[in-house]
């Protein structure tokens, strides 16, 4: 198999001796896009408890459900979406999970939770009950394969939707909205928080706020430089990097900015209406600085389309695989089926001398067949250099999988949920043995095993 670094190298070689009109962001006519496709590891069976088909030779098992008894008094909540999973020793990991909760799921939640105040909350009702969003961490022993703690560890939030880890064994958990205080709440939300595994129990609840307010989707940080890059999920969404003033330590504050391709102002990657944007060809990038980026008036992204950033369809999903970004634009592409987005920094990235040796963007893949890829949303990178991607299309009978994207682009259907609703949040063990993944409502979080290097292609 080509490994990915290798493969990232030819790709670069190609793009730049296929350079053409495109680059200056003029439009191009439509061309037929063929999804290339892969066996993967081989065809999925059917599972006999009805719930997630997988190939032959791998297994799962659930560890955590809704309303089951949480260590704090609390339960676990629904809506279970993105999450991370850190390493704490040998054999321990903490799965940080997100829970994309609103004020109006106070109702349908369970009375522990209903009810629940607590000094903790970053925002409350206005009985005083904490808002429900927030996130759940799993304490999680792979040798035994056992949970040996679960509680809330951030509460008072909404929607929280995805998020990233850092280097440093924390979670980003990102509010995918731009509420301001009404009747239900009593703060403005739209924020990133970072929530630490080395205590158990609530966290301080304290807003990132130099890295934006907006409809904050997923985070990722480069371990070289500590720099965060953010996805957006909106249709005329931005892509965004935070530089902070000390690596490793987000709330002394930083710069926000927006990415822009270094030779195409205002250029639009969704593909929409014209292929502006062909498959696999490299563009220099460039970065330009926001102001104000706690954006009263939620317009961050249009100041930052009017100062030349380039558009994205619906950023949602971005993990760093081998000094490498891929991000997901949910509805991007001619039938609007998704894109995958990469990105390689700069060796200078976040320095003057960036200018000279600009970082690189690509569009990796674009679906023409949604029976292959359908709408792309939280994705990971598995340990063998492969993406294992989450779909997130409702439709009146949902066939979401965990699709599958080879070094070389090719898809393959890794697993297929058999329930009206989506996988979220798949993310590997430091030892790469387990997958863990959320199914979204009512919240299941399930840990894949399997021969992960059984891949037949």
């Amino acid at each position: 198999m080509v490994s990915r670094r290798q493969f990232t190298k030819g790709s670069v070689v190609l793009a730049f001796l296929g350079l053409n009109s495109s680059l200056l962001g003029c439009s191009q006519k439509r061309q037929s896009i063929q999804t290339p496709t892969s066996a993967g590891y081989g065809p999925l069976t059917s599972d006999p408890k009805g719930l997630l088909n997988l190939p032959a030779g791998f297994s799962y098992e659930v560890i955590s459900s809704l309303n089951d008894p949480m260590d704090d008094g609390l339960v676990v909540p629904d809506n279970a979406d993105g999450m991370g999973c850190i390493r704490l020793d040998k054999h321990r990991v903490a799965l940080v999970r997100n829970h994309e909760l609103s004020p109006k799921h106070l109702k349908s939640a369970a009375p522990v939770i209903a009810q629940h105040q607590s000094e903790k909350a970053f925002d409350t009702n206005k009985q005083g009950v904490a808002l429900p969003g927030g996130t759940t961490t799993i304490i999680y022993d792979l040798k035994k394969q056992k949970i040996e703690q679960q509680y809330y560890s951030l509460i008072g939030t909404i929607r929280n939707c995805a998020g990233g880890t850092t280097p440093w064994g924390t979670w980003l958990t990102c509010e995918e909205t731009v509420r301001t205080p009404d009747e239900e709440i009593s703060k403005s939300h739209g924020y990133i928080f970072e929530v630490p595994t080395d205590k158990t129990g609530l966290c301080d609840p304290v807003p990132l706020v130099d890295m934006g307010r907006f409809n904050h989707e997923a985070a990722a940080v480069d371990p070289r430089t500590g720099i965060v890059y953010l996805t957006e999920d909106r249709n005329d969404s931005l892509f965004y990097r935070f530089i902070p003033k000390h690596k490793g330590n987000l709330a002394a504050g930083g710069t926000l900015q927006a990415l822009l391709l270094k030779h195409a102002n205002k250029f639009d990657t969704r593909n929409w209406h014209n292929q502006t944007m062909p498959v696999s060809q490299w563009y220099e990038a460039s970065w330009t600085t926001l102001d104000d980026p706690q954006s009263p008036n939620d317009d961050l992204r249009i100041k930052g389309h009017e100062k030349g950033a380039a558009l994205f369809a619906r950023g949602e999903g971005i993990h760093f695989g081998n000094n490498e970004f891929y991000f997901c634009c949910t509805n991007g592409g001619g039938k609007e089926l998704g894109q995958i987005m990469r990105y390689q920094p700069s060796a200078y990235e976040g320095t003057t001398d960036e200018i000279q040796h600009p970082g690189q963007l690509q569009l990796f893949l674009e679906s023409s067949d949604k029976s292959l890829y359908n709408f792309g949303d939280n994705l990971t990178v598995t340990p063998q250099g492969h993406l294992l991607v989450c779909e997130d299309q409702y439709t009146a009978i949902t066939k979401n999988h965990l699709r599958g994207v080879s070094p070389e682009g090719a898809v393959y259907p890794f697993a297929k949920l058999n329930a009206q609703t989506e996988l979220a949040g798949a993310c590997f063990s430091p030892d790469g043995s387990t997958l863990f993944v959320n199914i979204y409502s009512p919240t299941k979080t399930l840990a894949i095993r399997g021969n992960w290097d059984s891949y037949w292609d």
